[in-house]
């Protein structure tokens, strides 16, 4: 196992976490959920995640980035910060989907080792991140972290999902999730609480493909929006 010193860095969500790792272990992890403070927090958090592992930025073998879907600033500022320090200390650029992410770090809550035990193969985990009004930012995942059905922006109702809950369990978490409860009531619909986007769960995804070279291009890589930034107009009169 290949011991490769690697910053994490997730913001896709409210949530602005960075997390230092040495082959598959966490060294350090610092994190809030404090709204709109990625811009004020995000530099300070890799400096502490660095310096309370002992290590200093230019031992870093890689920095890693949770791309998206997400929200367009928040990944903008982390895709931007992931992006400056791998061209500044001349390292490669990771970059991991923030479902996929979610996926796995699901697979350590109780609930879902519950459900994965009594049900097995059939289960699959639905990492679900608000995108306003009845839409979802979702992807389904089996229990290997396997992607089933592509990432994609879902407009809940009483239907959605209907063919795969068909045929599967599913364990919906995350962000978005809490405004389907009352709509997917399929008995093989189960919800969790407590399954957060974060950087610790990065870690072996990234290392996966740090073991595969699968670098990104620091010049042209941009993270996965998966809808266009529609900016909006104050309806405030300006004098």
């Amino acid at each position: 196992m290949t011991k490769a010193l690697i910053l994490h860095i997730e913001t896709a969500t409210d949530i602005c976490s960075v997390a230092l790792s040495e082959g598959d272990q966490q060294l350090s992890l610092v994190e809030s959920g404090q709204e709109r403070s990625h811009a004020i927090l995000l530099n300070q958090f890799v400096r502490r995640a660095v310096a309370d592992s002992g290590y200093t930025l230019k031992e870093l073998d890689a920095v890693a980035v949770s791309k998206g879907p997400g929200s367009y600033t928040g990944l903008r500022i982390g895709v931007s910060t992931a992006k400056g320090l791998a061209y500044a200390l001349e390292i490669p650029l990771l970059a991991t989907g923030t479902l996929e992410n979610m996926a796995h770090g699901a697979l350590t809550h109780p609930e879902v080792i519950g459900l994965a035990d009594s049900i097995g193969e059939q289960l699959l985990l639905c990492p679900m991140l608000d995108a306003r009004r009845m839409e979802v930012y979702a992807g389904f995942y089996t229990l290997n972290n396997t992607l089933f059905r592509a990432v994609s922006a879902d407009i809940i109702d009483e239907d959605t999902y209907k063919e795969i809950l068909a045929s599967h369990q599913v364990c919906f978490f995350g962000n978005g999730s809490g405004k389907c409860k009352e709509l997917l009531t399929h008995p093989n619909a189960h919800f969790i609480d407590g399954v957060d986007p974060s950087s610790s769960s990065m870690i072996e995804p990234v290392l996966k493909r740090y073991m595969q070279q699968q670098f990104e291009d620091v010049a042209y890589f941009e993270p996965f929006y998966l809808k266009d930034f529609i900016a909006t107009t104050s309806k405030k009169k300006v004098l």
